[in-house]
C-alpha cells in the first residue's frame, strides 16, 4: 500500500476543518503497523481512508496498484470484500444472526464455495466451536470480538484493519484478543494496521506511526 499527500477536510459551521494533512507512507506486505496518537489526532479517519470506507479530500491511496480514489462506492466495496478485513472496537455483529451466520455473511457476498464450512473452521480456530449457534446477545464481549476476528480472517484478507479492537474489553480478555489477532496475522501472512492507545500493544508491531494534529510526526521501526 502506498499513500501520497493524503489530506481530509470536513465542513463545519465555522468553515473547513482539517483532520489529516499531507500524509505520506508506504506499508509493505506482511508488515504489522501500529497507529498511535492522542484522541482527535486523526487515527480512525486515517484507517477509514486506507480501508476505502471514506474518500480523501486530496492525495491518493494505492492498494495492489489500484487507486482507491478512482473507484466508486461499489468498486471500493468489491475491493474490500476481496482484499480487506476489519475488527472494530464495537464488534459490529448483526444481532439477528448467529455467530456462524455473522461469519458466513461476508463469505457469501464473496461467493465462497462453501461458506458454512469456512465459517465453522474459523470459529473453531478462535475457540468458539461450541458457540456457533449463539446470537451476539448470548455471548460475552470477548466472545463477540472473537466472532469479529473470525469473520475478519475468514475472508483471507491481504490487509486487516483493527481500530481499537480491545477498547471495550477488560484487561484479561483484551490480552487474549490481541494474542489471537497476532497469531492469526502471523499464520496467514496478513498485513496488519492497528489503531491503539496501548503502547505495549504498539511495541509488538513492526512499525509505529504517530499522528499529532492530523499530521504524521513519527514513523519508527519498533
Amino acid at each position: 500500500m502506498q499513500v501520497e499527500q493524503l489530506s481530509k477536510q470536513v465542513s463545519i459551521p465555522a468553515g473547513n476543518l482539517t483532520i489529516l494533512k499531507n500524509i505520506n507512507l508506504g506499508i509493505h506486505r506482511g508488515e504489522s503497523v501500529a497507529i498511535v496518537g492522542v484522541s482527535g489526532s486523526g487515527k480512525s479517519t486515517l484507517i477509514g481512508l486506507l480501508a476505502g470506507l471514506d474518500v480523501p479530500s486530496s492525495g491518493r491511496i494505492m492498494l495492489d496498484d489500484i487507486e482507491l480514489g478512482k473507484l466508486d462506492e461499489d468498486g471500493r466495496a468489491r475491493l474490500r470484500n476481496r482484499r480487506v478485513g476489519f475488527v472494530f472496537q464495537s464488534f459490529q455483529l448483526l444481532p439477528s444472526l448467529t455467530a456462524l451466520e455473522n461469519v458466513m455473511l461476508p463469505l457469501e457476498l464473496a461467493d465462497d464455495a462453501n461458506p458454512e464450512n469456512s465459517a465453522r473452521h474459523y470459529l473453531e480456530d478462535v475457540g468458539l466451536g461450541d458457540r456457533i449457534s449463539h446470537y451476539p446477545n448470548q455471548l460475552s464481549g470477548g466472545e463477540q470480538q472473537r466472532v469479529a476476528v473470525a469473520r475478519a480472517f475468514a475472508g483471507k484478507p491481504a490487509i486487516l484493519f483493527a481500530d481499537e479492537p480491545t477498547g471495550n474489553l477488560d484487561e484479561a480478555t483484551a490480552g487474549k484478543i490481541i494474542e489471537l489477532i497476532f497469531r492469526l496475522n502471523t499464520e496467514h501472512g496478513t498485513t496488519l494496521l492497528l489503531v491503539t492507545h496501548d503502547h505495549e500493544i504498539a511495541k509488538r508491531c513492526d512499525r509505529r506511526l504517530t499522528l499529532a494534529g492530523g499530521e504524521l510526526v513519527s514513523d519508527e521501526t519498533v
